[in-house]
């Protein structure tokens, strides 16, 4: 199914709409590299070292994870992952929109070009940890839009006041 945002291309790339596009990458490129550098170092300034659970570019490079960066004018705005967790399910992983990018609408296109890749892909659900604190209310508001709620911890997680966990049946939402 796809998304009105984005057509995925047989190629899994993103046909450009409002002047973004979205496109696989590798996390060892000097522009994703850098964008993941701010990742890590936001959640380092916002959590509790035992509550990040941002993937690095080692972590991103892992077998089963599919990892894409959006772009504006050619330059990096945003990116996002897919981690498979088994059985069908998903979590979404390393969601970040550079501070500059913020309200453009390059986070939710990234969201949309992820969920559409997720169903193609026949996944069953998408769960994904988040912040609980203030700072990460606008992520949280932006996954409740699409459908996700909150549930307990999934895979190796496990209870932290410093977590939300959320959920989206993708077999409810198809």
């Amino acid at each position: 199914m796809a998304d009105p945002q984005h057509q995925i291309s047989p190629e899994g790339a993103s046909v450009p709409v409002s002047g973004i596009e979205i496109s696989p990458a590798s996390p060892a490129e000097p522009e994703a590299a850098a964008m993941i550098r701010r990742h890590l170092s936001q959640m380092a300034a916002q959590s509790p070292e035992d509550s990040c659970h941002a993937l690095d570019g080692s972590g991103l490079e892992e077998p089963g994870v599919q990892f894409f960066l959006a772009r504006r004018d050619g330059q990096a705005v945003a990116m996002g992952a897919l981690k498979s967790l088994g059985g069908g399910a998903r979590e979404l992983k390393s969601m970040h929109t550079l501070a500059e990018a913020r309200g453009s609408g390059a986070g939710r296109a990234m969201l949309d070009f992820l969920l559409a890749l997720a169903r193609r892909e026949n996944a069953t659900g998408i769960y994904l940890e988040t912040g609980s604190t203030d700072d990460y209310l606008p992520s949280r508001r932006l996954y409740e839009s699409f459908g996700f709620v909150q549930c307990g911890p999934f895979a190796d997680y496990g209870e932290d006041p410093w977590s939300v966990f959320m959920h989206l049946d993708l077999r409810a939402a198809a």
